[in-house]
């Protein structure tokens, strides 16, 4: 379910103070209810997450013509900086985020870790389109237990950039966010019967 956008900047999440230059695009609830240890867990579910070979077809569909036209008009290379190296948050990381669990990588989606904390995971990407964070993080519900809450943060790279988020954003609000949140939350209860991989 989507969430205002209150529903992070109230929180006192570290990646606050790294991300002042970007905009938050969106915020979204995640159907996994637990405990409050149980964020390693939900890290795992996303980080295992594979948008071309699980979920809804829509997603698999939309996922794998946005890999093929990125991959035809080079948005997806990385060397946008002054330069030819794109710009990371990591250089940005304070020295105890920077020494501390960097939380895994995907194998699957084009995100690098930046840090992991005990309720809090940030990865970010890097294209010829955007810098954009992945934000995962671990918030009570209200009634006595805790859930997952994703919120996406994106600097646009110019006027390409402000394109290709307008372009997208259609997709986002009514196919890909809604039904990729949803295969969380299936992963998530099948997490909760076998370990996951």
């Amino acid at each position: 379910m989507k969430l205002p956008k209150t529903e992070h900047t109230s929180r006192s999440w570290r990646i606050h103070d790294l991300t002042r230059d970007f905009r938050l695009e969106d915020v979204w609830e995640l159907p996994t209810p637990g405990g409050p240890d149980d964020f390693p867990r939900l890290v795992q579910v996303v980080a295992s997450f594979d948008p071309m070979s699980r979920g809804p077809w829509p997603v698999r569909a939309l996922f794998a013509i946005r890999f093929q036209l990125g991959r035809l008009f080079g948005v997806d290379d990385q060397g946008t900086g002054p330069s030819g190296s794109a710009p990371s948050l990591s250089d940005r990381l304070p020295a105890d985020l920077r020494e501390g669990p960097s939380g895994p990588d995907s194998d699957t989606l084009p995100f690098a870790s930046l840090y992991q904390l005990e309720d809090e995971w940030a990865l970010e990407a890097v294209n010829r389109t955007v810098h954009g964070v992945l934000h995962l993080s671990w918030v009570p519900d209200g009634v006595g237990g805790y859930r997952g809450q994703m919120a996406i943060l994106v600097k646009r790279n110019g006027m390409v950039g402000t394109a290709y988020m307008a372009a997208i954003k259609p997709f986002r609000y009514l196919i890909v966010y809604p039904l990729m949140t949803r295969e969380f939350g299936r992963a998530w209860r099948a997490s909760t019967e076998r370990p996951i991989q």
